[in-house]
């Protein structure tokens, strides 16, 4: 093998590091270098790769299934930064591989575009498979629905070893008839959940097919209260409190629960899977909690109707200063019409302190549609984050913000309080 595609792929991403971002950067190099980098690179993992998709809650879910797995004694690889192109996976291998590109590690926890997996699965077919949902999200790209269903359904046809379903979502779980070559296990929730959690078609009260709850569920979510929960797997009923803010992330929870069960097989802790779930913290910009002028500062990203929905059920507004940023760059997806999807009327009472980023009028009008106060808009979120925490000085904040718009809020964040540097 020549090293050399390698050692300029690390070298490009010790430039891109000390210049402060460009993060993909070195995977699209490598790969340009040298097409079969991260086919080698991954093939020879004992217990090969877990590919971690669907359209809401992949970061979270990724990042829980990693520590649950290395709770087990399991050395993981995963690509932290979120970047779920193939590229940025490739450029996550290149801060891992040594210079000969051989990677050391058990198993490698992958979160992928739903896009971007079909292409990845055609060069490393995936052990395990984890796909969570199917709901309307950037249709610029996407297109409707059922065309996102298709997508996901390709990388489950590709994976050799288990496919895990979300039971709850028909279009998921309808996946399983294509499925020939693999397992087929599920993840579920208790019917007296059903409503926190709607489908697409619950979301928008149309007619859809129902979820198969019939199904046998390897992991039940059966409760929720607060940040605590309770399992079930097994036949045996466990309650955890949850570190993870957000009640959208503990379902997510379930399924990175079956997964991790999944990779292990008979050889799992139960014991020490819930250990490791209590201590997860929230992934970068999901949920995250911040400190500005000794006050929590949280970070909630949002990018379609059901995730905004479910970030504003999970945190009351009671005495919190609230900022809004979207942004509609190719990352966020293009298409900002999803917005009137939402019901901001739980922001009624308080109203939003500050609207940002580049849709920034677009987020406000649609504010004032549901009589919801702004109470200033500025477009530069720079701008506009030093108006928001200078106007809401000694109150607690929380910013919701599209992709894009959160690596920007947390770069100007870095500059003032400690931030995780995620690399």
């Amino acid at each position: 093998m020549n090293p050399l595609p390698v050692l300029v792929g690390k070298a490009v991403r010790i430039a891109s590091r000390l210049r402060g971002g460009g993060s993909a950067l070195p995977g699209l190099v490598v790969e340009r270098l040298d097409p079969g980098f991260m086919g080698r690179a991954l093939s020879t993992l004992p217990r090969g790769v877990v590919v971690v998709s669907g359209t809401n809650g992949k970061t979270t879910t990724t990042k829980m299934l990693v520590e649950l797995l290395e709770g087990q004694g399991l050395t993981v690889f995963t690509n932290r930064t979120g970047s779920n192109f193939t590229r940025g996976v490739a450029a996550a291998l290149l801060g891992e591989v040594d210079w000969r590109g051989r990677l050391k590690a058990d198993v490698a926890v992958l979160e992928l575009d739903e896009a971007h997996a079909v292409h990845f699965v055609r060069l490393v077919p995936p052990r395990y498979s984890l796909l969570l949902n199917v709901l309307r999200d950037q249709l610029d790209r996407f297109g409707e629905i059922d065309a996102t269903t298709r997508l996901l359904e390709r990388i489950a046809v590709a994976t050799t070893d288990t496919v895990v379903l979300n039971r709850e979502d028909p279009r998921v779980a309808g996946i399983a008839s294509s499925v020939t070559a693999a397992d087929v296990v599920y993840f579920g929730l208790d019917e007296s959940l059903r409503s926190t959690f709607p489908n697409d078609d619950e979301l928008r009260g149309a007619e859809g097919t129902a979820p198969a709850s019939a199904l046998p569920a390897d992991v039940v979510l059966r409760s929720v209260d607060g940040s605590s929960a309770t399992f079930e797997a097994d036949g045996t009923v466990t309650g955890t409190d949850l570190r993870l803010r957000g009640v959208y992330n503990i379902f997510n929870a379930a399924a990175a629960l079956a997964a991790a069960r999944a990779v292990l097989g008979g050889t799992a802790d139960q014991g020490a899977l819930f250990s490791s779930l209590a201590a997860v913290e929230p992934a970068f910009g999901r949920g995250e909690s911040l400190v500005v002028d000794g006050r929590p500062l949280e970070l909630v990203l949002v990018k379609n109707p059901s995730g905004f929905r479910l970030g504003l059920k999970s945190f009351d507004p009671a005495g919190c200063a609230t900022m809004i940023a979207i942004n509609d760059n190719y990352a966020d997806g293009r298409d900002m019409s999803w917005l009137w999807d939402v019901d901001f009327d739980s922001l009624g009472l308080g109203g939003v302190d500050l609207v940002s980023g580049v849709r920034a009028y677009d987020m406000a009008l649609r504010l004032t549609y549901d009589d919801v106060r702004v109470g200033a808009v500025e477009p530069d979120i720079t701008d506009a984050l030093k108006q928001f925490i200078g106007g809401a000085a000694g109150r607690p904040k929380r910013i919701f913000c599209t992709y894009t718009a959160m690596l920007a809020v947390r770069r100007e964040l870095s500059k003032i309080t400690k931030v995780e540097v995620v690399s």
